[in-house]
């Protein structure tokens, strides 16, 4: 009797904490709801170093340039998942997600896009001051005021009402601007790539006069790697202005000019 007693006494003694815990989180969450936003707090993931967006930028997008200012609204009101879609328009900003903390703050976390390399374009034969960079993922994005990536530029026909290299037709020219990006020597000696209409490219260094014919952005490691040769026991014994032409777009050949 006293056993049967002491496990209701026990078992009462549990549903009564889980019944007390549980209006706690009710209230708790009930107050959340009720809380406005006191700030918003941006954090900005850097890449590689690069800082194409302030947070001051961000704010501004986010609010409209200040025509929906957000502090001071409800969260009840705040749909978060509009907000990270208006942020997702903008071309400097890869990825976004907002939440919120239990002080009011509505939290902005932003990652920019990593450039593989500079798009220039060309009019009536003159190249263009402006551009768009070239993402990892072949998306094209806007140059920023704030800061220019120091990366490779490309040029050339092939580019002409393209709008990214995100297509599987493009995929190649993109892998080999993955290659250069993802080799810190090739990341330094590759100035410009040239890309003409049929997707033939043409490499020229940060050092010397020369030209490198890649042909088709195709079986890239072994063309390197015949590069790679050039660089370590020809080129040093003729010295970098040597040579004119460097091509590599044959199999077991490398020709210099």
């Amino acid at each position: 009797m006293f056993s049967t007693l002491g496990v209701k006494k026990t078992w009462l003694w549990t549903l009564g904490a889980g019944l007390l815990l549980l209006g706690l989180l009710a209230f708790t969450e009930v107050r959340h709801n009720q809380k406005r936003c006191q700030a918003i707090i941006v954090r900005i993931k850097e890449l590689d170093g690069h800082r194409f967006l302030s947070q001051r930028d961000v704010k501004r997008y986010l609010t409209r340039d200040g025509t929906d200012p957000i502090v001071g609204d409800l969260f009840t009101d705040i749909d978060l998942r509009e907000l990270e879609k208006r942020l997702a328009q903008y071309g400097l900003i890869s990825k976004c997600q907002l939440s919120r903390d239990l002080s009011g703050n509505l939290i902005v976390d932003i990652e920019q896009p990593r450039p593989l390399a500079r798009l220039i374009t060309s009019g009536n034969g003159l190249r263009t001051a402006s551009g768009r960079y070239i993402s990892e993922e072949g998306r094209f994005f806007a140059l920023s005021m704030n800061y220019s990536a120091r990366v490779p530029l490309v040029t050339g026909g092939y580019f002409e009402n393209r709008r990214s290299l995100s297509t599987e037709k493009t995929q190649p020219l993109l892998n080999l601007l993955r290659f250069i990006h993802a080799d810190p020597f090739w990341r330094a000696q590759v100035a410009e790539l040239e890309v003409d209409r049929n997707g033939e490219v043409i490499l020229f260094p940060q050092v010397g006069e020369h030209q490198i014919e890649i042909g088709e952005p195709t079986d890239v490691e072994t063309k390197f790697k015949k590069l790679k040769v050039f660089y370590k026991h020809v080129l040093p014994l003729n010295g970098a202005q040597a040579y004119k032409r460097v091509s590599v777009q044959y199999r077991n050949q490398i020709v210099c000019e």
